[in-house]
């Protein structure tokens, strides 16, 4: 085909300054018109793999073991610079920790304007601990603790990151509480700070308990302290009847200084006592003054809780806190005809042969301490007071002669030395006894609760003629 089937043949005429030589137009045009592509892109383009798409699954692949080599690079770095310190709430730190924390807010809110070694928490849990009355009373004790979360505390100079953490889908079988840990995060160079804190917390924990009584209570299959520690009361604050209390704590006394003793016969390291008597006697009040006396702490044991079964019983009995004296109080109350009864109707799960067997039984515990109290000793099964069960039993009355004169001689003594005072309270103390003693003769007693009720109301020169309305008749 001929330029001119498509029309006119035209005569184009180019100036001849314009016209380059021909190796000119190549250095021209080469350079800028046509780039030299880069020698990536040459290889993405002529390489057939990319092109079906292996490539692209290559650098996928490439980039992937890229991003989990710099995870595991991060880990290692982390477990060579940073030391983990973990605390669950089976732990007795567990507890002494949060206690800690909680006495650092305490102090930073009574200093808001002084830098304290802690970190403010906005994340707070509560911790209420409630006590319930016979006489239908209660009170409520709050306790503000971390709560579940993220917190930072800087203590020595070395910051640390506290979290705590709730399992809310798993529970203690037996308790029904939820799984609680808490995680202390510092570097490692840090690490010799951790035994500090815990002896600092732990320290901070029996300080609070140091030279006081603590009371336990039952919470499902736990004893966990209730309430604040108390103070001790002197053993001679409780008057009893001569020879009473001597013989009840140097009966404690041997117990627990023949240990040894024990093994080498193969008899198991326990020891009962019952002390029964009119109520207002003083045998609750005794026995925490006897607890003081030793060092020792009080179990509460409520056999008419609900709730509670023979297992849990096994195994409360098993599992008291070392040093402490377990407390059973009304033990005629607990049982009607071998049936665990509450006053309105609830027959509670406590078997009496369970709590017979949990007493001395094969699976009872050892190294332990009971003492039941009683106002109606006749009510009692023979086969509980038995002997291995019940090793001592005492009675602790109401007010003998002798003990209305100590127990005035305690309150009154000491307000006058003057000569002319203490002839006249020893004038009355001696007519306070005669008192006693009369109408104890016409079958009329006194409490030595309602004595030293008496006492705390009234000045001394009032209390013979007030005491004559306190006398009562009781069946001997």
């Amino acid at each position: 085909m001929s330029i001119d089937s498509f029309g006119p043949q035209r005569n184009v005429s180019v100036p001849s300054e314009q016209l380059l030589p021909p190796s000119e137009v190549s250095s021209v045009i080469t350079p800028t018109s046509i780039p030299e592509p880069s020698i990536f892109r040459k290889f993405i383009d002529d390489n057939p793999y990319f092109q079906a798409g292996f490539g692209l699954m290559a650098l996928g692949v490439g980039l992937t073991a890229l991003r989990q080599g710099a995870v595991l690079g991060t880990s290692a770095l982390r477990r060579r610079m940073l030391v983990t310190l973990e605390m669950n709430n089976k732990d007795k730190s567990y507890e002494w920790f949060l206690v800690w924390m909680a006495k650092q807010t305490a102090l930073q809110a009574r200093k808001p304007n002084r830098f304290t070694p802690w970190a403010k928490s906005h994340q707070l849990s509560v911790e209420t601990t409630v006590e319930q009355r016979k006489n239908g009373s209660s009170s409520a004790a709050f306790r503000l603790v971390a709560g579940p979360g993220v917190h930072y505390v800087q203590y020595e100079g070395a910051w640390m990151q506290v979290k705590r953490e709730r399992e809310t889908r798993s529970m203690q079988i037996m308790s029904g509480t939820p799984w609680e840990t808490v995680t202390l995060t510092t570097l490692s160079k840090d690490r010799y700070l951790f035994p500090k804190l815990l002896a600092e917390a732990r320290d901070l924990a029996m300080r609070g308990q140091e030279g006081k009584l603590v009371i336990h209570t039952a919470w499902g299959i736990e004893w966990r302290p209730f309430g604040q520690p108390r103070q001790k009361r002197p053993l001679h604050s409780v008057v009893l009847a001569p020879g009473v209390a001597e013989n009840i704590t140097n009966d404690v006394q041997s117990f627990l200084d023949r240990k040894q003793w024990y093994a080498d016969r193969g008899i198991p390291y326990r020891r009962g006592y019952l002390l029964h008597g009119p109520p207002g006697s003083g045998k609750t009040s005794f026995i925490q003054a006897l607890a003081g006396h030793l060092s020792y702490d009080i179990c509460v044991l409520n056999l008419s809780e609900r709730g509670l079964a023979d297992d849990k019983l096994f195994h409360l009995l098993s599992n008291a806190p070392e040093r402490s004296i377990v407390l059973i109080e009304d033990i005629d109350a607990a049982f009607n005809k071998r049936v665990q009864t509450s006053e309105d109707g609830y027959q509670s799960s406590v078997t009496f042969s369970g709590f017979l067997n949990a007493l001395d039984g094969v699976a009872s515990g050892e190294e332990r301490i009971i003492f039941m109290t009683t106002n109606h000793p006749e009510k009692l099964d023979p086969a509980l007071i038995r002997p291995g069960r019940v090793d001592l039993m005492e009675i602790i009355d109401d007010a003998t002669p002798e003990q209305a004169r100590n127990l005035f001689d305690r309150f009154y003594s000491g307000l006058d030395q003057s000569s002319s005072n203490l002839e006249a309270l020893a004038a009355q103390s001696k007519k306070l006894g005669q008192l006693v003693e009369e109408e104890m003769k016409k079958g009329r007693r006194i409490s030595m609760a309602a004595l030293q009720g008496l006492f705390i109301r009234n000045e001394s020169h009032e209390v013979l003629e007030k005491c004559q309305e306190l006398f009562i008749s009781r069946r001997r």
